[in-house]
């Protein structure tokens, strides 16, 4: 009896399990006819047969200037990329033909593309770029037809672009890495990528360009894209740089600069902030944006004879001519070799040994400092100069040089001032040794014998940012904050904002002293050389400068800087060729300081903006930034 109901028990126990097998077959038998049957996401998941890491390229950091209005632009470019060893195994089946046509290229193109030899700049495993700038309607037909062409794929980039015509030197231009920039990239780069090769998108390259961020996808047995993977690595955008370029002074400067060649440097005294640079001729800077048209419109800016890729404001190499009196009189006055109420007669200009050695256009008597350098009095300059560098004694004059070099070097003269920007000069501040070599035939250096560096002239040259640098220090009565073009950044996705520290410099020269000198500069603008650059209820102080051109017409310069008290701009306008620095350069550095600190020109000063829009001093006759072609 007790056998039976044990087995009774386990038929039970049987019978359950049978049913709980079944019921679970049921269901997965159901699953997988619904998975078949009604589930397109399993079906296509069904016929995925591997997957492919994507490079996620960054938007590049856009530039704004100080009023946060845009420079640049991120526009999406399309392009085609290639990888060979996938096209290899399809390549006695591709269709070249229907290709070609497809992305409207010829069959020669389609050879010469792909590369002959494999190594360091291309593999045959990573994709390199194809066929770049794709129209967006060939693009989209080609992303339909992928999978008749093996080892091949579509991507989406962003180009720069640039929103006005101005401000091309500042901005720079991009180019495709070569093979150094790749090797010393770690990295970073691969071939077919872009980087910045000039201006601000050079100097800035790291902060720019962001991080790549990459993602896997599925692929079908056709290559094509059915999904992604999970797993993926954001890209970081790049930091978008807030510049100190006032946009509006840059294309005000840059039209007065049309038909001119020189250079113009604005800075912000108590700041150091650039607020123009502008080097002409200049060019629209979406004439060098990658694209088909870029090799020609580069050629055509290589021949130029007027050399407008040359960035003049930090390449240029210039004499400062007669706004170096300034520093002279400051020197002599803290060296204790000139006393403010020092007079003087011209008498023409310079004399010694009974022979006029230096000459000097007329003007009335000088009974001070201050009318010196409002008359610019060459022999005044001259003397002051001499007394200082021969204070030891005539025959110490070597000794006497180097304390004024001295003294320049902290006006950041003779170095670079450490803009952050690339390509930037030092200059020339001669001493003794150079000097003397110039006279080897002499026992000694003497000092009368370079009596033109008194007046900015003879052997020194600066750059065009150098000598609008020592403006902004005269402004600030005995310093001067490192120059620079951007003052912060947005960084990260979050756009966190970061500025940047600015090193002040000081110079060992009293106060006094620069506020007799900027009386000086201001008489200059009243009584003086530079009555033209007078503005309607503002102080402007200037400096006028005419430069000796022994291969044609002299060089005119300008440097100013306003209000009087509590400046805000500095500026120097250098218009080579340009004659006497009252004519041409004077008139355009008043206009932009006008510009900048009223908003607008007052009308009984609308004449001088006229004539100077339509000085032509290139005989090109253009009307505007010009397009390359």
């Amino acid at each position: 009896m007790q056998s039976l109901q044990n087995t009774t028990n386990l038929d039970n126990r049987g019978a359950i399990i049978r049913v709980i097998f079944l019921m679970v077959a049921a269901l997965l038998l159901g699953k997988a006819a619904q998975l078949q049957l009604f589930d397109a996401e399993f079906r296509a998941r069904a016929e995925r047969v591997g997957s492919g890491k994507v490079t996620l390229y960054p938007a590049r950091g856009l530039m704004v200037d100080r009023n946060n209005k845009r420079l640049t632009v991120n526009e999406p470019v399309y392009q085609i990329e290639m990888t060979y060893r996938d096209f290899a195994k399809h390549s006695a089946t591709f269709d070249t033909t229907a290709f070609c046509e497809l992305l409207r290229i010829t069959p020669e193109y389609f050879v010469e593309s792909i590369p002959k030899v494999w190594g360091h700049k291309y593999t045959e495993r990573k994709p390199f770029i194809f066929l770049p700038n794709v129209p967006p309607h060939v693009y989209a037909t080609f992303q339909e037809n992928l999978f008749r062409f093996p080892g091949f794929s579509a991507s989406l980039r962003s180009m720069r672009g640039y929103t006005h015509r101005s401000a091309a030197h500042i901005l720079g231009y991009m180019s495709e890495v070569n093979q150094k920039a790749i090797d010393e990239g770690e990295g970073r780069y691969v071939t077919g990528d872009y980087h910045g090769l000039s201006g601000l998108e050079y100097q800035y390259e790291e902060m720019l360009r962001g991080e790549k961020g990459e993602k896997w996808l599925y692929l079908d047995r056709l290559g094509r894209d059915v999904g992604n993977v999970q797993n993926e690595n954001e890209a970081v955008v790049g930091s978008d740089l807030m510049t100190t370029i006032d946009l509006d002074l840059q294309e005000y400067g840059e039209s007065l600069m049309v038909n001119k060649v020189g250079a113009v440097i604005a800075i912000e005294p108590a700041t150091g902030e650039i607020l123009s640079m502008i080097s002409a001729p200049t060019y629209d800077p979406n004439a060098l944006r990658i694209g088909r048209g870029r090799g020609q419109a580069f050629t055509s800016l290589q021949r130029d004879t007027l050399q407008p890729l040359l960035n003049r404001a930090i390449n240029g190499k210039y004499a400062p001519g007669s706004p170096f009196k300034t520093l002279v009189a400051l020197i002599g006055l803290q060296s204790g070799t000139l006393i403010p109420d020092r007079g003087m007669a011209c008498n023409g200009g310079f004399w010694s040994g009974g022979k006029m050695l230096l000459g000097c256009h007329h003007h009335p008597y000088i009974n001070n400092v201050e009318q010196a350098i409002a008359q610019s009095c060459n022999n005044y300059f001259v003397t002051a100069w001499l007394e200082n560098v021969n204070r030891h004694g005539s025959d110490q004059s070597t000794k006497g040089l180097k304390e004024f070099n001295d003294y320049l070097y902290q006006f950041g003269l003779g170095q670079k001032l450490g803009i952050d920007f690339p390509g930037e000069i030092k200059g020339f501040i001669p001493d003794s040794a150079f000097l003397h070599s110039q006279h080897s035939e002499e026992r000694r250096w003497k000092a009368i014998w370079n009596r033109s560096l008194a007046i900015g002239q003879g052997e020194y040259e600066m750059t065009s940012l150098q000598i609008a640098n020592f403006i902004a220090a005269i402004a600030n009565r005995g310093h001067w904050y490192t120059p620079h073009l951007v003052k912060g950044a947005r960084v990260g996705n979050d756009r966190e904002q970061q500025r940047l520290n600015i090193e002040r410099h000081d110079i060992a020269i009293d106060r006094q002293h620069f506020e007799t000198v900027v009386s000086g500069m201001r008489q200059t603008v009243l009584n003086g050389t530079a009555r033209i650059a007078q503005i309607p209820d503002i102080e402007i102080c200037g400096k006028t400068g005419t430069v000796q051109n022994w291969k044609g017409k002299d060089h005119s310069v300008f440097t100013a800087f306003a209000p009087m008290h509590d400046p805000k701009i500095a500026i120097l306008v250098y218009i080579e060729n340009g004659g006497f620095g009252g004519t041409i350069a004077a008139p355009i550095a008043s206009l932009m300081t006008e510009r900048y600190l009223n908003g607008k020109i007052a009308d009984n000063r609308k004449w001088l903006e006229q004539r100077m829009l339509d000085t032509d001093m290139t005989s090109r006759g253009e009307t505007s930034i010009r397009e390359v072609k």
